[in-house]
């Protein structure tokens, strides 16, 4: 590797608005940020007009909207000329196929079926349909009368699809009966490929086939192979049929020196295996600590009562509707994968399928260091459902004995848990909305030092160079909205009351869609009140991918126009009416606070083991909520701008602590981790800890409280040496009042400045 990765700064790449060139025009301002790679969001040619690159319709091309393979070239030079590297987000897992006409394997095959050439690229269920392929594509089986020929395509809409050779006579339903292919109605839940979770316009890859992998890794292979590319984001491995396989590949195309990230969401008592050839996880694990740190766990027995909170079943039952529902389609293939291995049908299986992934807590269990917890899922679901003991022996005996069963076992795990809690019990949790993260933990209110101190040594010890980050592109919340949400748990009885009577003048349709909907429109409403129309049109959108998400009155898949305009029209009186006055009155009450934690989150998270990533425009504050929201344009030149002033707090403190490990990068890299307790009646509201010997970092917490009480006789005890905070300038030795050291800022970046 031409540098070592000391930071990164992810960029959303769109041909729209931040192509190669534009990302160019940016390296000047990165590299006085103090940023040592550039990470970029997917860059191979994705579907026409994509925002966000997950799409990808052709792995073998660099997009041309982006530039091209000498866009890229560029940026790679330019950056080497500035010393800043670049890593790139890969999609394996699956293509986009929502046109087909613009991904040529997946046009060749509807086009040739099992004879196409690329039959083997897809996980294509031949047994569904007697060897057709079924595409749920329509809006309602009836809609093949109105198919059409034209020449050698069959139409429909802006909807494309190939003839093959000779079957093109008649008319456009008598052709289609014809095809390699099927196309019948979204409703009807079967679908004959497997997707990324249930999205139907994104086919999965065969990565577990060689000749499937080094197809598709072409293009990557020429960036290790001519040195553009520093290291990769492999985006969801869990999908795959055999992510550790896969990884083992990657890595050999790669070189032992390319970073590699995986986005791998760790339950908060998994740890990513060892064995696999990688630096780490994308970092929600950090994400949740970090951010935990700054919860109040005085706050969670008031909040707890306000929401009404899910039961503890409600994830098992979600889980479970999701297994047997809305992944119907996919629960079906391996029921049948079972029956085939084991010769054994019970009528059962499906029920006890659903039932048995609802109960395994991870993305997928077939890791080594999880190999405990299938079996433990086995027997807690067997004691709660003993009729369905010999179904889970057929599914035991199939997992024993087929890889096939293993891997669309785990594969349906992984979706089922995306689709139950991520995309519909966080958005159903009201009790403290900014835990309701992606791979956060909301039964667990907050982390403790102790957890904390714990789990970041671990990470120092056994992933030094893992990913950490705040915010990312599919974050529910930006760092900052979360921050200023989790000064709740610190007036609990302020917002409780708020709350009852805000909902009491403003009468919503339901009140807990009004419950989870105020904590969010909390987080970003602005200090001085004025709600402008581009603010207005964006709570509006969030508002109903909230409800869809939750779908308790309203779904993607069934949407309830009555209840939606109800919301809309609640949410329009709270912004025009006098809660607004209300509202406007409390953030400025605690902004302070918010913003508080917000540096504090920062800080931590710059100077802590593992790599930080600086999502794009969170090294200043920003209101970003859940895609698209947080997809938006970033203004760079405003940026730019503030970083030249250096009025802007978060910014400062985000470019003092990278230069400071652009300086330091031993200290930050292999340098250990110790934590500094503080001694005093206010300690609890000091984190504190030392980076090797030469950089300490001090930051407080639960501040509503602390504003009371002060911080009294409470003293930090510095290593032996002078120390100099790279944020005010002040120099410091010994035992130090933290009511000095942070007199001016809620924050210190302290380092050794006598060697």
């Amino acid at each position: 590797m031409a540098y070592p990765v000391l930071s990164t700064y992810r960029l959303q790449m769109r041909g729209d608005g931040c192509t190669f060139d534009d990302a160019v025009n940016l390296l000047d301002y990165l590299d006085r940020l103090g940023v040592s790679h550039l990470y970029l969001s997917p860059i191979l040619t994705a579907a026409d007009g994509s925002t966000h690159g997950y799409d990808v319709t052709d792995p073998t091309t660099v997009s041309a909207a982006l530039g091209g393979p000498d866009g890229l070239r560029r940026l790679s030079e330019a950056a080497r000329s500035r010393n800043i590297g670049l890593i790139v987000d890969i999609v394996p897992n699956h293509v986009g196929v929502a046109h087909p006409e613009q991904n040529r394997w997946w046009w060749d095959l509807l086009a040739h079926g099992r004879e196409s050439a690329y039959a083997g690229y897809f996980d294509i269920d031949w047994e569904l349909d007697a060897g057709r392929i079924v595409l749920p594509v329509l809006g309602s089986d009836d809609d093949v009368a109105d198919l059409v020929v034209d020449g050698e395509v069959l139409r429909l809409g802006d909807l494309v699809f190939p003839i093959a050779p000779g079957t093109g006579a008649g008319s456009g339903e008598q052709v289609h009966d014809r095809q390699h292919y099927r196309l019948t109605g979204w409703r009807n839940g079967i679908c004959g490929y497997r997707r990324f979770f249930s999205i139907t316009s994104l086919a999965a890859l065969r990565q577990e086939d060689r000749a499937v992998f080094d197809a598709s890794h072409v293009e990557v292979k020429r960036w290790f192979d001519e040195g553009l590319v520093d290291g990769l984001r492999i985006d969801h491995p869990d999908g795959l049929s055999d992510p550790a396989g896969y990884l083992r590949w990657l890595r050999e195309i790669t070189g032992p020196d390319a970073w590699i990230v995986v986005e791998k969401i760790l339950a908060t008592d998994e740890s990513l295996d060892a064995s696999l050839p990688v630096d780490g996880t994308t970092g929600y694990d950090a994400l949740r600590e970090i951010g935990g740190l700054f919860i109040d766990p005085s706050g969670e027995t008031v909040l707890t009562t306000l929401s009404g909170r899910p039961e503890h079943d409600a994830e098992l039952t979600l889980k479970t509707t999701a297994v047997t529902a809305t992944l119907a389609s996919e629960l079906g293939r391996l029921c049948r994968a079972i029956v085939a291995v084991t010769g054994q049908h019970e009528d059962r299986l499906p029920t006890a399928v659903g039932a048995l992934i609802s109960r395994i807590g991870v993305y997928r269990s077939d890791y080594p260091a999880l190999d405990a917890i299938l079996p433990v899922a086995l027997q807690e679901t067997s004691c709660a459902a003993p009729e369905l003991t010999d179904a889970l022996s057929i599914i035991a005996v199939a997992l024993s004995t087929s890889p096939e069963v293993v891997s669309r076992f785990n594969q349906l795990c992984g979706a089922a848990t995306a689709k139950a809690v991520e995309d519909c019990l966080f958005y159903r949790d009201a009790r403290l909305v900014s835990l309701n993260e992606v791979g956060g933990a909301p039964d667990l209110f907050g982390v403790s030092t102790a957890e904390f101190h714990q789990r970041t040594s671990t990470r120092m010890r056994a992933w030094p160079k893992t990913m950490t980050t705040l915010s990312t592109h599919d974050t529910k919340r930006g760092e900052d909205v979360r921050a200023r949400i989790g000064v709740l748990s610190q007036v609990p009885v302020t917002w409780a009351d708020s709350v009852e009577r805000w909902t009491a003048a403003s009468t919503p349709p339901d009140r807990d869609t009004a419950l989870f909907l105020w904590q969010n429109i909390f987080g970003v409403w602005p200090v001085d009140g004025t709600v402008d129309d581009e603010l207005r049109l964006r709570l509006h959108a969030y508002a109903e991918k909230a409800m869809r998400e939750a779908a308790t009155r309203t779904s993607w898949h069934d949407p309830s126009a009555d209840f939606e305009d109800a919301v809309h029209g609640w949410l329009d009186r709270v912004l025009d009416g006098p809660v607004a006055a209300e509202l406007t009155a409390l953030v400025s009450r605690l902004d302070a606070h918010a913003r508080n934690d917000s540096l504090g989150q920062k800080l931590i998270q710059l100077t802590a083991p593992g790599i930080p990533d600086i999502y794009q425009g969170t090294e200043s504050t920003e209101d970003s909520l859940v895609d698209p929201d947080n997809r938006r344009p970033v203004d760079h030149a405003a940026l730019r701008d503030a970083l030249e002033r250096g009025d802007d707090d978060k910014l400062r403190v985000t470019t003092a602590a990278l230069n400071l490990r652009r300086r330091r990068p031993d200290t930050f890299l292999t340098g250990g981790y110790t934590p500094l307790p503080a001694d005093g009646s206010a300690a609890r509201h000091l984190v504190s800890f030392l980076r090797g010997d030469d950089v300490v970092v001090a930051a407080c917490r639960w501040t509503v409280a602390l504003a009371e009480t002060g911080w009294a006789d409470t003293a930090l005890t510095l290593p032996a040496g002078q120390w100099v905070d790279r944020l005010s300038g002040r120099r410091w030795t010994g035992l130090v009042p933290v009511r000095a050291l942070l007199a001016d800022s809620p924050v210190a970046l302290l380092e050794r400045a006598d060697d």
